[in-house]
């Protein structure tokens, strides 16, 4: 059993390595049911890789984690990430579709200064997205007219409307992700709570004091979630972005703490997580508009 990580640098050697046709050195369209049998690997990627994976119950590893995911589901990678399943020595035949592009082909145009708005690219698979038949229509449909342009005798738009349907099937994605994550809410409303229980126990437990102030990576992390899953999930559930949320519960602690006659102020910023209590006070002035011992002094006066 090979457990070597590949690195496929290009859309070209991935397409060899399929035994696909290369339309385009640096965007490929891959009806992967044409593609010749393969042997599992875990592999990571020099460019960004959309998978329809057609396959039902199939067994996937992200990064250390192992997965299951459903018939219709879309994978998104973004460049460096691990993905695969370890080498038993079997062949399979691949089935659904994939859309590769390197970052090279998408710079300067209007999907390149737009990449980072498309976040899914950093989720785990085990927060792939699924879709509904005719979401599975649409996103077919932009694969096909990509397929038309890189079958296209390449001319001086070729590469901007290659780009602008890239650009367009992300953006369906987008809407079919905010879709999923209104279809999902009882699911989403049991991760906020949660994630309200995390904060207030990392707090009680005065792991602040050891740790430092709570990040969004952390709390990710603990719940189960990629950074940009969760940061997107909480900001659709409350307004607020994840940070914020985390910011608003520590401000709510610091004034319970800040009205303790018993503490000092440099007290209650170390057992927030403040490495130093002037950083401490300039966040709390920042969103209170009082310092701390401006607040102490105005609530014992009132």
């Amino acid at each position: 059993m090979d457990k070597a990580l590949l690195n496929i640098e290009t859309v070209k050697a991935y397409n060899e390595m399929l035994g696909v046709e290369t339309l385009h050195p640096l965007v490929s369209v891959i009806d992967l049911s044409k593609a010749k049998p393969m042997r599992h690997m875990r592999h990571t990627f020099s460019f960004y890789t959309i998978y329809l994976k057609d396959e039902k119950n199939c067994e996937l590893i992200y990064g250390r984690q192992r997965y299951d995911y459903e018939k219709g589901s879309v994978v998104c990678l973004a460049p460096g990430q691990v993905i695969g399943v370890e080498d038993t020595g079997e062949e399979f035949q691949p089935k659904g579709w994939a859309l590769c592009f390197d970052p090279e082909f998408i710079r300067g145009t209007s999907l390149g200064r737009h990449i980072k708005e498309y976040t899914y690219f950093s989720y785990a698979v085990n927060e792939a997205l699924h879709l509904s038949d005719q979401e599975r229509e649409v996103f077919l449909d932009c694969l096909s007219k990509i397929s038309h342009e890189l079958a296209h005798n390449i001319d001086r738009l070729s590469r901007r409307l290659i780009a602008t349907n890239i650009e367009l099937l992300l953006d369906y994605c987008l809407r079919f992700y905010e879709r999923q994550f209104i279809t999902r809410k009882p699911a989403n409303r049991d991760i906020l709570t949660r994630f309200e229980r995390l904060l207030d126990d990392y707090f009680v437990r005065h792991d602040a004091r050891r740790n430092g102030l709570p990040t969004v990576r952390h709390c990710a992390s603990e719940l189960c979630l990629s950074p940009n899953y969760f940061g997107d999930l909480i900001k659709r559930e409350t307004g607020r972005t994840a940070q914020e949320f985390i910011q608003f519960k520590v401000i709510d602690q610091a004034k319970e703490l800040t009205l303790d006659p018993e503490r000092s102020i440099s007290e209650v910023a170390y057992e927030l997580g403040f490495q130093y209590p002037a950083h401490f006070t300039r966040f709390f002035k920042k969103i209170v508009g009082l310092t701390p011992q401006e607040y102490r002094n105005h609530s014992f006066t009132a």
